[in-house]
């Protein structure tokens, strides 16, 4: 509960922002002024790790907060190999299996796009995002899932003028988040994030931003 209260207390994050330069926390506000979770990005049981790090350094670059990990054929393998870099300025949820994420997702008012080049659906150079979409990435062999695409409210593909019938998983990613979030930002659609969201994150980037954290906290709260 302690947590839960310290993520919304302004107080605290004034005063842990004391500990930051001046040019840090600026950076802080005009990254996250340009993010969204209107947009989400879930990635299926990916085997190579590099892959899964690339579509989350992906979403860093092009403003995408969170991203699932379904984990169900590989296990828990995540932790001890993304830890650093572009993956601790985004939200990472992982899930059990497809099904748990999907009704997450859609709970959460999500529209399921899979990215699939053999199902018939709208290229990417057709698709608009008017409703908060998640998109489906699967594997580097097999793709995605007989769920994802049975519970899929719609398909995407890349159009492709070679021999090869798919591209890798994080340079698909990385296009189609790159034109999404572009269409997305000079649209009327709401994409930022809310209020809420906005302190949450400059609490937990502040808090990731300062060594020996634990100590600070404990120290404000004492005096």
């Amino acid at each position: 509960m302690i947590i839960l209260y310290l993520m919304f207390d302004l107080d605290l994050l004034k005063y842990l922002e004391g500990f930051l330069t001046e040019r840090r926390k600026h950076r802080f506000e005009q990254v996250l002024a340009k993010r969204t979770n209107f947009l989400t990005v879930a990635i299926e049981d990916v085997y190579q790790l590099h892959n899964t790090s690339a579509v989350i350094r992906s979403c860093d670059a092009f403003g995408v907060q969170t991203v699932h990990v379904i984990e169900n054929r590989f296990g828990k393998r995540l932790d001890k190999n993304i830890a650093m870099g572009a993956e601790q300025w985004v939200d990472v949820h992982r899930h059990q299996t497809t099904t748990a994420c999907i009704d997450r997702l859609k709970t959460d008012g999500y529209h399921i796009i899979a990215t699939t080049p053999h199902e018939n659906g709208n290229e990417l150079s057709d698709v608009k995002v008017t409703k908060k979409t998640a998109l489906f990435f699967g594997t580097e062999r097999d793709g995605l899932s007989g769920e994802v695409l049975k519970r899929a409210d719609g398909f995407l593909s890349i159009p492709m003028q070679g021999f090869s019938e798919s591209l890798n998983i994080s340079v698909a990613a990385a296009i189609i988040l790159q034109k999404l979030t572009k269409d997305l930002r000079t649209s009327s659609v709401q994409w930022q994030l809310s209020e809420n969201e906005l302190l949450e994150k400059r609490m937990d980037w502040t808090k990731k931003s300062i060594k020996d954290v634990e100590r600070v906290i404990e120290r404000y709260l004492t005096t």
